[in-house]
């Protein structure tokens, strides 16, 4: 869900587009036809779009207000998440959470290709919630999600409580609450878990394509102007919740499912104790060993140096459609509020890319390479300031 416009995203080839292709595809125009008199070929059109948003929201399609109250719902988990870091949280537990921030920034880099010739990607928000927890995970992937926002245009600024509602709040809730059906009672090494893994994981992201899907397809209902055309997303819900959960459904999550399972696999063999507290919710995760955490940072560190191979995802991407042909499919004119407010943040490094570099893989790479040292930095200071606080409350006591 995220981008600042379509237009940035058309002079680089296979790009990072799920990041931009909800974005401005022209700009000063107005809708010149009413909701009703959508064509069933514009709907194949935004079908197709909602396959690709991976479900970062960009500004602009939902309404200031819907913004407002999700981000007003996601306020207790994160008040819950900082009770969470502060009671349970020591300091040989902060590189974990950070680990596990630059690690969901990093995956969402990786482009899965969709029938129609687009892409999704993975989240990594189950994997934090069955390690840390979903209060803690919704602290971890949120830091990720602001990152992404303010740093490299990937999801809206407005929407950002969107965003952290449907990948950090909703996926590590249901994620968690699953796996920890199926762990009651099993030993850590059983195939039990492994399959709470999986329907956890795959549940917690098409639930979250599923309330991404419902965001959209409320705001031609609640924002119209007065000719009647939508203000924002002008999709209803008999569009935007197939759209969105259906491919996610299929490939998205199945995707998800099979990289947690397959960490979660590793992480039995290598460092056990990590999975240990999902049965002690009131302890955080201590990894055993430096060494071993030492061997994640260098996965991570790989996957940032292969991060352009998200980029290979085959089919034309979003932006790269030319006025004329974008016409041809009768998607002529966009909604004012997408207009008004798609550009109202201009990140630094937008698109994940550096045009001075004149090479968008050497740019998407040092993109990744910024964007876990910034998220791993931030998620580890935030949570030693947590560590350090609590410290000082029990000293007093």
């Amino acid at each position: 869900m995220g981008c600042a416009g379509i237009a940035d995203c058309a002079g680089i080839r296979k790009q990072k587009c799920h990041a931009h292709e909800g974005g401005v595809l022209a700009t000063g125009m107005h809708l010149k036809f009413g909701y009703q008199g959508f064509s069933a070929r514009y709907y194949g059109l935004l079908l197709l779009w909602l396959a690709t948003t991976a479900m970062h929201i960009p500004d602009g399609y939902l309404s200031p207000a819907t913004s407002a109250i999700l981000f007003l719902l996601v306020l207790p988990f994160w008040v819950s998440g900082v009770r969470k870091l502060r009671k349970g949280l020591n300091a040989r537990g902060a590189p974990l959470i950070a680990l596990l921030a630059a690690f969901s920034f990093v995956i969402m880099m990786f482009n899965i290709p969709l029938p129609g010739g687009t892409t999704a990607h993975v989240t990594g928000a189950a994997l934090a919630a069955i390690i840390l927890g979903p209060e803690a995970a919704t602290i971890a992937i949120s830091t990720a999600l602001i990152i992404q926002a303010f740093f490299f245009g990937d999801g809206g600024v407005l929407a950002l409580g969107a965003n952290c509602f449907n990948m950090a709040v909703i996926v590590p809730q249901f994620s968690s609450a699953i796996y920890r059906a199926f762990a009651k009672g099993s030993p850590i090494d059983s195939r039990k878990r492994l399959a709470g893994v999986a329907a956890g994981a795959w549940t917690g992201v098409t639930m979250a394509a599923f309330f991404a899907g419902l965001e959209f397809g409320i705001q031609p209902l609640l924002f119209k102007s007065p000719d009647g055309s939508p203000l924002y997303a002008p999709y209803p819900l008999s569009v935007s919740i197939p759209a969105m959960v259906i491919p996610h459904a299929l490939i998205a999550s199945v995707a998800e499912a099979l990289l947690t399972v397959l960490v979660v696999a590793y992480l039995r063999r290598s460092n056990p104790a990590i999975l240990e507290p999902v049965e002690k919710p009131g302890l955080m995760p201590e990894p055993r060993g430096t060494g071993k955490l030492r061997k994640l940072w260098i996965g991570l560190l790989v996957l940032a140096l292969i991060s352009p191979l998200g980029l290979l995802a085959p089919g034309t991407a979003w932006g790269e459609w030319g006025t004329e042909e974008l016409a041809r499919m009768g998607l002529k004119s966009i909604p004012k509020g997408i207009a008004r407010l798609s550009g109202i943040w201009g990140a630094p490094l937008q698109n994940y890319n550096l045009p001075a570099l004149g090479n968008s893989s050497l740019g998407y790479i040092l993109s990744a390479l910024v964007g876990v040292l910034v998220v791993s930095v931030v998620a580890w200071l935030f949570t030693r300031i947590l560590t350090l606080g609590s410290k000082a409350r029990s000293g007093n006591r």
